[in-house]
């Protein structure tokens, strides 16, 4: 059987062996040291912030942000419904409500409802902690259009960046949106540290105090002194190691990716019922970092499902996977408040994500294209 074919596989070079090798023989091996600290500074300037944390996954970061906007029982914070289910978890650790908006058409939270549920939230007396974006398979989701309506709210933005490194609205990084914002870097994300994440903020009180946490909330006293909850979300020099390796070769693996969405593009377009999402093929990502490529499938036009496809590429040992199911129809978030507009559902039962890992061969990518091509045709 030929190998199989990764939907986002992570790429790793002799660049991040060099750096994962000093870090070892530096004798920094146990969490935080030279390598964390480079690392933050150099995704904070990046991304162009004041500040970053590195910690043990985006979910960390994530969740310390809640916390320290005010997130917990009696509150509530409105989020996409359309999001990996990192995004309503770091929500339900807090112990707020989490209440889930619907999509817009590129599957990024449709910011007017945003607004407007926060606006209902309100206006039923209750206190919305914070409101959060998900910038949603390597692309931003709509700021222009939100602006600052939340802030004249009074509401804070958490920014879930965590598919999106790289990627720009309005030219300006992913990451840099909100009173903070949380990158993710686990093993199929455009750049990884195997697992791990960053928290961004220009807010250095609320990075101290994160940071403070991460670390088991330890007081500066010569023995271990504890008048409050930490957490155990700090990341180790040796992942950190592997990061700035990573970083450094983040540009070219974006490139790779826009050039095998590209190469879909151009085989795939013409295909009945077939439909890019986020439209590429009117320039429409031409921000994205193009993370994973994703189309949705009119099973009216083409003769075949989402489903269909999904089963004849793994046949040929090809992984694809279904667009997020929405949180408001997984079971665990089901009995909470969702405002809807049906498009998520229907990007969930049309969706298909194709494999669009940087270190994708021609020949691994022409094998996708026959195989979506014969399966779509022949349907």
């Amino acid at each position: 059987m030929t190998d199989r074919i990764h939907l986002s596989k992570a790429h790793v070079s002799e660049v991040e062996e060099k750096y994962v090798l000093e870090a070892l023989r530096s004798g920094w091996i146990a969490p935080l040291g030279p390598m964390v600290d480079r690392f933050e500074r150099e995704v904070a300037e990046r991304c162009g912030v004041d500040g970053a944390l590195a910690l043990s996954s985006g979910t960390a970061a994530l969740h310390l942000a809640l916390l320290e906007l005010g997130a917990g029982p009696d509150t509530v914070v409105v989020l996409p419904s359309m999001t990996f289910a990192a995004s309503a978890n770091a929500v339900a650790y807090t112990g707020a409500e989490p209440v889930f908006v619907d999509a817009a058409g590129d599957g990024n939270v449709d910011v007017d409802l945003l607004v407007a549920t926060v606006e209902a939230m309100q206006h039923e007396g209750r206190t919305v902690a914070a409101a959060m974006t998900v910038d949603l398979f390597g692309r931003c989701c709509d700021y222009t259009r939100l602006g600052n309506r939340l802030e004249t709210l009074g509401v804070p933005l958490v920014e879930d960046a965590a598919e999106a490194l790289g990627a720009t609205h309005a030219r300006r990084p992913a990451g840099s949106f909100g009173r903070a914002a949380a990158l993710s870097f686990n093993g199929n994300k455009i750049m990884t540290t195997s697992g791990g994440g960053m928290l961004l903020s220009d807010d250095s009180d609320l990075l101290d105090r994160a940071r403070y946490l991460s670390t088991q909330a330890r007081q500066p006293e010569p023995w271990y002194e504890h008048t409050e909850i930490g957490y155990n979300y700090r990341m180790s020099n040796v992942l950190a190691a592997l990061g700035v390796g990573q970083l450094e070769r983040l540009d070219s693996m974006i490139s790779r990716r826009r050039e095998i969405r590209r190469r879909y593009v151009e085989a795939l377009g013409d295909l009945p019922g077939v439909a890019f999402i986020g439209r590429p093929m009117e320039g429409g990502d031409a921000e994205d970092n193009a993370w994973l490529t994703c189309v949705t499938i009119d099973e009216e036009a083409s003769g075949a499902s989402a489903s269909t496809l999904i089963a004849a590429l793994d046949a040929d040992n090809i992984e694809a996977r279904h667009l997020w199911k929405p949180m408001h129809l997984q079971p665990v978030f089901a009995s909470h408040h969702s405002v809807l507009n049906g498009v998520s559902e229907r990007l969930f039962a049309t969706g298909v994500t194709l494999p669009s890992g940087s270190q994708l061969t021609d020949e691994q990518v022409d094998r996708v294209i026959s195989r979506t091509r014969r399966t779509l045709e022949s349907s």
